[in-house]
């Protein structure tokens, strides 16, 4: 049990190839807002639905931060979004949000979708679940981080699959055919 309420371990559907990304304007933690059009990088963009409270997520954070610093050098500039109900999980308010970008030294826009009208807009189903586009925004990747799950010690030979399939995006625009859903923690929905 998760406080009262159950934790739920759910897998997206996978890569619905050249669905066009939703536009968002949302906050950041960082006092500005931000749009769809100011995060997209020269070869392609990550928009991630992640929080703070999540297990999932939280054995991810210092691997996400390093591989999408090397996919900023690649061109894919990345988003993370959290839109769950900050009322009955405030672990995950705008608040705590601020302090954990700052911990983990976050080098991307992190965005609270209060309203979660932009989570319904992606049909985002869990955190963390991940929506790889190309340079023209056409989705290329939705599958998982890698194959470590929510395991905080490390691999050694883990996966990097959203590193792989992302990469293969900057260089030619197209995701892998074969990919595997991520698995995370549902979106906590408001009532």
């Amino acid at each position: 049990m998760e406080g009262r309420y159950k934790m739920v371990s759910l897998n997206p559907p996978v890569c619905d190839f050249d669905w066009k990304a939703p536009d968002f304007n949302l906050p950041g933690v960082d006092g500005h807002n931000w749009a769809l059009a100011d995060v997209v990088g020269e070869k392609g963009l990550l928009v991630m639905f992640i929080c703070n409270h999540c297990p999932y997520v939280q054995a991810i954070r210092q691997r996400l931060v390093a591989d999408m610093a090397i996919l900023k050098r690649l061109g894919v500039n990345a988003v993370a979004i959290s839109s769950n109900d900050v009322v009955n999980y405030p672990q995950d308010s705008f608040e705590k949000m601020k302090e954990v970008a700052s911990d983990f030294n976050f080098g991307f826009p992190y965005l609270l979708d209060e309203t979660q009208e932009i989570a319904h807009a992606y049909d985002a189903f869990c955190t963390p679940d991940f929506f790889g586009f190309n340079a023209m925004l056409e989705l290329q990747y939705r599958g998982r981080f890698d194959d470590q799950g929510r395991d905080l010690t490390p691999k050694p030979n883990a996966t990097k699959d959203l590193l792989d399939a992302m990469t293969q995006v900057a260089k030619t625009g197209h995701g892998p055919s074969h990919q595997i859903s991520s698995i995370g923690c549902s979106i906590k929905w408001k009532d």
